[in-house]
């Protein structure tokens, strides 16, 4: 049960860092926009595409750290998967209610009740 929690941590902060990392992504399309000159006003008028990263580094770097962080994301879940399905539990409503039927006494021959009808022998 432990290791269940300590993946399912796991398991949220990589779905929180990947989610972000595809957001920081830019699309197919802002490449030919940089190509014709669009892109923004700094100084030379393409400086948006020129990042920390360098012109390419940055779309490879984050492409790589995507793919990486979507196959962790996959394996977690299919961990998480396969945890679940081992946890010994009723698997049925009747199986849950576990009912105490209490010690009785074992039932008495009920005596015939008493009448004016003979009886033929």
């Amino acid at each position: 049960m432990m290791l269940q929690n300590i993946i399912l941590v796991f398991h949220v902060l990589i779905a929180v860092t990947l989610v972000a990392l595809v957001l920081l992504q830019q699309g197919k399309g802002a490449d030919a926009g940089a190509a014709f000159g669009g892109g923004g006003g700094g100084a030379g008028g393409g400086g948006a595409s020129g990042s920390v990263f360098g012109s390419k580094g940055s779309a490879s770097f984050l492409s790589r750290t995507t793919g990486i962080l979507a196959t962790l994301f996959f394996i977690t879940s299919l961990s998480l998967a396969y945890l679940a399905n081992q946890q010994v539990e009723p698997k049925s409503v009747v199986d849950k209610i576990s009912i105490s039927v209490p010690e009785s006494k074992p039932a008495e021959k009920p005596s015939a009740p008493v009448s004016d009808v003979p009886v033929a022998e």
